[in-house]
């Protein structure tokens, strides 16, 4: 594996944990939203990730990319609640909060975090052994 295959594997990790911390912070924006209707009300977001393993294996090479295949939301169910005198109530006297849960979406925003800075170090890393082997090519 080339260093140029490290930087592409990290930066599509990086790009993809920035992908999964927007839409956690999304969530986490939502999380006290109400609505008076179930169609209406704000619903979990997930981002799907997959490895590009068919390409992988295809050109032989140890390492894959990250590649997000799109964002689904949740299907938990909705917290309904009993609020006749809320503003934002239905006919029946229901609201309806989204399915957020805020102590998982903090640590997903803290696992996400760290998967990001863990690909930030490997950049890094990789780039000073670049820098190391231009410099060695020098003669100093």
């Amino acid at each position: 594996m080339s260093l140029f295959n490290v930087m592409d594997i990290a930066s599509s990790g990086m790009s993809a944990q920035s992908v999964r911390l927007n839409t956690t912070a999304s969530n986490v924006a939502n999380a006290n939203s109400v609505s008076s209707s179930y169609e209406a009300t704000y619903k979990a977001r997930h981002p799907v990730f997959a490895a590009e393993l068919q390409r992988a294996t295809q050109d032989l090479s140890p390492g894959t990319k990250v590649q997000v295949l799109g964002v689904v939301e949740s299907q938990k169910p909705l917290q309904i609640e009993y609020s006749p005198g809320h503003p934002m109530a239905d006919e029946n006297g229901y609201i309806y909060k989204p399915n957020v849960n805020i102590v998982e979406e903090m640590a997903d925003m803290m696992s996400a975090s760290k998967a990001y800075e863990t690909n930030v170090q490997i950049t890094d890393t990789t780039k000073r052994l670049f820098t190391t082997v231009l410099r060695l090519g020098q003669g100093q």
